[in-house]
């Protein structure tokens, strides 16, 4: 197969937008994305006026945050109400879960092979009585079945990830959610690894809570998420780190009076990371510009192609490739060992020849991006051949 299948003119220009193929292959969105160029030219903006003019810019900024809510909820087709903006994914998690009205006998549902992050905060409900329960995931394959097994008349809320962090396994959200609901429990979504590149319509997939950091596949810097929660809910959850944001009367501070916000800006607080969500938006409107709506996405195509073509041609090179690339189950991220290798070395040797990737759970791990060409994934082929000797 051809490296010059991958040439097209939306893609070309998604590449001409991230600077870092200057001088990299850069497969390495799971961990952290480089910034495109708009998200550069918002951050250089807001320290000209940061620099230049201090807080006499404080209200264009706010304006430009809100715009970003826009863009937020036109992502997921949700409300601009329904979305907050968080520091990190674990926030999001963290204020669902210590905000829920918890009984004593209550119970988590979540997968066992999950990031830290989507374990923690569940975990640390036991001293009220509620208990986590990790359901086992074979070779990295969510059995969804197995995940109901685990549930009961106890069960609360169902929280997954999306796309597994360590195994590149895409979950059939929408068959989770329907099955749920059927059950009265309700479902949050880390979608971290997924939201920038796979669509979501939450009218039609109703989740319940979903939180995504957006330095990864929204290729926006770190300490700049999003937090989901379905409308119906914001009543439901008792607020978390309440603060001068919090009440609709915000900015006037004499009056103390805790009349909270009828949207999710409750969950905000305090002063916003203006300068990351500023910088966070101006990405999703090039992801947006490129082709990704809560609708359709031919950035989710691109990348499957993609790493469709990294298999082969790492298994050619004598890889082992690990992820199941079963249909829907496929995602933006790739498994594989190298027989024979110490994986932190293999990483080694890809960085010294200019090509980004990961190690995770003993493995490599790529996460190519929509801009990344056929040249990135012989670059990468290459350095698997010669580590190999």
């Amino acid at each position: 197969m051809s490296e010059n299948r991958f040439s097209d003119a939306w893609c070309d220009e998604f590449r001409r937008q991230m600077p870092v193929t200057d001088n990299w292959a850069y497969m390495d969105h799971a961990a952290v994305a480089p910034l495109s160029s708009p998200a550069r030219g918002a951050v250089l903006a807001w320290c000209r006026d940061a620099c230049g003019a201090g807080d006499t810019c404080w209200a264009e900024w706010a304006a430009g945050v809100e715009r970003v809510r826009v863009t937020c909820a036109a992502m997921l087709n949700a409300s601009e109400a329904e979305i907050a903006f968080v520091h990190n994914t674990t926030t999001g998690i963290s204020l669902v879960a210590e905000g829920m009205d918890w009984a004593t006998g209550d119970n988590v549902v979540t997968l066992g092979n999950e990031f830290p992050s989507n374990l923690y905060p569940w975990m640390n409900l036991a001293d009220r009585g509620v208990p986590t329960r990790r359901v086992p995931v074979e070779r990295g394959v969510v059995d969804i079945d197995r995940i109901f097994d685990h549930c009961d008349a106890r069960t609360r809320l169902i929280s997954l990830s999306w796309v597994g962090y360590a195994s590149g396994w895409r979950v059939d959200v929408a068959e989770v959610v329907t099955r749920a609901h059927e059950r009265g429990i309700s479902v949050f979504l880390d979608a971290i690894q997924a939201l920038g590149v796979f669509p979501l319509d939450v009218r039609r997939v109703p989740v319940d809570f979903l939180a995504a950091d957006g330095h990864k596949w929204m290729l926006g810097p770190e300490g700049a998420g999003i937090l989901y929660i379905r409308r119906e809910h914001l009543a439901r959850l008792r607020t978390i780190g309440v603060g001068w944001n919090s009440v609709e009367h915000a900015h006037d501070f004499s009056r103390i009076e805790l009349t909270l916000r009828p949207s999710a800006v409750r969950y905000e607080g305090g002063s916003q990371n203006m300068a990351g969500v500023l910088a966070l938006g101006a990405s999703l409107e090039l992801l947006a510009s490129l082709g990704l709506s809560s609708a359709t996405s031919r950035i989710a195509e691109r990348v499957l192609a993609v790493t469709d073509f990294a298999c082969e041609r790492l298994a050619e090179a004598g890889a082992d490739v690990t992820s199941n690339r079963t249909g829907d189950g496929r995602s933006g991220i790739v498994m594989f060992r190298v027989p024979g290798q110490d994986p932190e070395r293999v990483r080694a040797h890809c960085l010294a020849r200019r090509v980004v990737l990961s190690c995770r759970g003993g493995q490599l791990r790529i996460s190519p991006h929509g801009y990344a060409s056929g040249d990135d994934i012989q670059q990468l082929v290459e350095a698997i051949r010669s580590v190999r000797g």
